[in-house]
């Protein structure tokens, strides 16, 4: 058995690559706003590393901003309440 595979996985066809491809092409507004519909599976792919290290860094910031603004709040105020309930 080839060491790409792991024990009873199937496998995936090309038709499917394809098929997966264009569906992440779609999510991915960097590609889905082009004048063209096709982009190289490559492409494809990078950009989806791009976006998803944008959305982590977003991500991050917004926890930081979050972290900042708790602790310039009272623990017991209802904006820290407010702000707990969504959070959790």
């Amino acid at each position: 058995m080839s060491s790409r595979r792991s024990r009873g996985a199937t496998r995936i066809t090309d038709d499917q690559i394809v098929e997966l491809v264009s569906k992440l092409q779609q999510l991915l507004p960097e590609l889905r706003n082009r004048r063209s519909n096709k982009a190289s599976a490559s492409k494809v792919l990078q950009e989806t590393c791009n976006y998803v290290r944008n959305l982590r860094k977003e991500v991050d910031d917004l926890s930081d901003r979050l972290s900042r603004l708790l602790s310039t709040i009272d623990d017991d105020s209802p904006q820290a309440s407010i702000i707990r309930s969504l959070i959790d």
